[in-house]
């Protein structure tokens, strides 16, 4: 019987597919998943790592499965969904399966915020639903916004507007140089959409992570942009950098994760095991929270090596309080943190 296993993407394993991602991306990646390994098994736990869709692997042998860097779920989106729903009550998965479905969709950016979380305004747009950009842009009165579908990672199908006047900017360059409302509705016909307004600070000070085990906040980043672009992923040329949160921006991701925490209790779920507290600056020099990251955030435990040690333990934990007999169905405790 395996203890944890630590899942990761086929494209990280040895024997992977070929990647065009760099050999520094993909060594971050195993280094920062093998911390977590070590680290389970530093306090005499049975963990190794396999990549989510490894048909050798049996989770009903597993007692636990801890999702890391399963970055691949979004292009394989079908296979995922129904491995996911498959192997669901076969193992424990961290975070709860409940958890993942409600993170994976940013529709629960307003659940949060009517949980008294400040939020980056956002309103959200139905699939096929027809409605015009301008439209969504006049009634905000907002002119420099963020469109983003409801269910994406990376900032994929994601582009900055500005609409000052008769002059319209779109970055990045959409494919056949399309204008706003057309590049929009093509959007707006297979997904649900998101609009919120552009938050300058983004391109001088960027984004704030901090990092949030099982009710403590172990270290922070921060996510810088390229010259010239909004978007922090690295995916898009975004850095990240080592960041000292001071003791309000702490206070900020106890209390959005203590209000998170408090929702998933209320919805029968149990509290989740870890997140990535994502914070951007307003207007008014507000912090608001633009993603609460609960599916398989980067976590970065390579600039921070004892929050590897305090994920372990959290597992650990939950481990010893779940009970042999216990459902699957992450219902296995209801602690509070």
């Amino acid at each position: 019987m395996m203890d944890v296993v630590v899942l990761s993407d086929r494209r990280y394993m040895p024997d992977g597919p070929p990647s065009d991602m760099s050999e520094t991306y993909i060594s971050n990646v195993i280094l920062e998943d093998g911390l977590v390994v070590e680290a389970l098994q530093s306090i005499g736990l049975n963990a190794a790592r396999r990549a989510w869709c490894d048909p050798e692997v049996n989770w009903s042998t597993v007692k636990c499965a801890l999702f890391r860097t399963t970055w691949d779920y979004f292009d394989r989106w079908g296979e995922f969904s129904a491995w996911l729903k498959t192997n669901r009550e076969l193992t424990t998965f961290l975070n709860a399966p409940a958890i993942l479905q409600w993170n994976l969709d940013k529709h629960y950016l307003k659940d949060l915020e009517s949980h008294n979380i400040s939020i980056v305004p956002t309103e959200v747009v139905s699939r096929q639903s027809g409605v015009s950009l301008l439209d969504v842009v006049k009634m905000k009165n907002w002119s420099d916004v963020v469109i983003k579908p409801a269910i994406a990672g990376a900032a994929v199908d994601t582009f900055h507007v500005d609409m000052n006047g008769s002059v319209e900017q779109i970055s990045p360059d959409p494919s056949c140089n399309e204008d706003s409302e057309s590049l929009w509705q093509k959007l707006l016909m297979k997904q649900d959409m998101l609009v919120q307004p552009f938050l300058s600070d983004v391109k001088e000070c960027g984004e704030i992570s901090l990092i949030w085990i099982d009710g403590e906040v172990t270290h922070a980043v921060r996510k810088q942009a390229k010259a010239g672009d909004f978007r922090v992923q690295d995916d898009h040329g975004g850095t990240v950098h080592p960041f000292v949160p001071s003791p309000s921006q702490i206070a900020l991701a106890q209390a959005i994760m203590e209000s998170c925490c408090e929702f998933c209790l209320q919805q029968g779920w149990d509290a989740p095991l870890y997140a990535r507290v994502d914070l951007m600056r307003g207007p008014d020099g507000q912090l608001l929270l633009s993603e609460l990251e609960m599916v398989e955030p980067e976590l970065w435990f390579r600039h921070c090596p004892n929050a590897a040690q305090v994920m372990a333990h959290a597992v650990k934990r939950r481990l010893e309080e779940t009970p042999p007999d216990a459902s699957r169905e992450g219902s296995t405790n209801r602690r509070q943190v």
